[in-house]
């Protein structure tokens, strides 16, 4: 089996805006060179990062082109493609372009609340529709609905185009019973930056992070450290990560990830209501953060 794109340190990317809220994709641009140059390993594309449920489908494309265009095949990247109505989720999957992407990464459905069956059905539908190789995304804490580790692994065994999970339930038991069931070639990646650090050195092959995208030499020193079984190393920052998580994610995400990279000079500190800037309080908290540690 050849080796996954998937080890390592994946970013989810903010969309920067300018101040007329029109999506800047200078700063996108700048972003996307500035993550590759620090040796992310992959790059997701439209996930909830990048505040997706406030853009439109004409500006979705053009952003997949920018990172099309910027990336030039120098890391992989994945689609976010996600939504709670599985027939026209399956149609989208069918007629989007995804020249350039190597898979799509697609949240479990959200707001409806379906059953463990219900999730199970949604991505086998997804499974016959899907043009790339698929990874589910588990994040109860936005779809209001955790997909156990009993239904990963049967989506795991039946769904062939479904390569793997970005676990972001931030249970390491559910996690680690994962790991333990999957079959040969199913990757797991944490969702989950405050417990993505203990759930590699469990066995996962990394992690699709939001403080990478901010501190992208700490955050993949840790995983690395982490994968090379420098479990000393990996504890150390992975307590150091707690704490900027504490500050990052204190009055949401993507406003704390914002601030940083506006407290490094590289976006405007934008965002799309209903999601505001982060407080004087908490930008102050991250400053201190970023004057300390890339």
């Amino acid at each position: 089996m050849s080796k996954s794109p998937y080890i390592g340190t994946g970013v989810a990317v903010i969309t920067p805006f300018n101040s007329s809220l029109e999506v800047d994709y200078q700063s996108l641009r700048q972003l996307i060179n500035y993550l590759i140059e620090n040796d992310i390993d992959y790059l997701v594309a439209m996930g909830t990062t990048a505040e997706s449920s406030t853009i439109s489908v004409e500006e979705k494309k053009q952003i997949f082109d920018c990172f099309i265009e910027t990336t030039a095949n120098r890391v992989p990247l994945v689609m976010g493609l996600g939504g709670n109505n599985t027939a026209a989720l399956a149609q989208s999957l069918q007629q989007v372009d995804t020249k350039g992407f190597s898979a799509i990464l697609s949240v479990s459905p959200y707001y409806n609340r379906p059953t463990q069956e219900g999730i199970y059905r949604h991505y086998k539908a997804l499974d016959a529709a899907t043009p790339l190789p698929l990874i589910l995304y588990n994040v109860p804490g936005r779809t209001a609905t955790n997909i156990s580790a009993e239904t990963t692994l049967r989506i795991a065994h039946d769904c062939p185009n479904v390569i793997g999970i970005k676990e972001a339930s931030g249970d390491l038991v559910q996690g680690r019973e994962i790991l333990a069931g999957r079959p040969e070639g199913f990757v797991v990646v944490s969702g989950d930056d405050e417990t993505a650090i203990p759930l590699i050195q469990s066995g996962a092959e990394g992690v699709i992070s939001v403080i990478a995208g901010g501190f992208p030499n700490l955050f993949k020193s840790g995983v690395q450290a982490a994968i090379e079984g420098d479990h000393k190393k990996a504890d150390e920052i992975a307590n150091l990560v707690q704490s900027i998580a504490d500050q990052v994610y204190a009055e949401g995400n993507p406003s704390g990830i914002k601030a940083v990279l506006t407290l490094r000079g590289m976006i405007e500190n934008q965002l799309r209501l209903p999601l505001i800037p982060v407080s004087d309080a908490v930008r102050s908290a991250l400053k201190t953060f970023v004057d300390k540690y890339d």
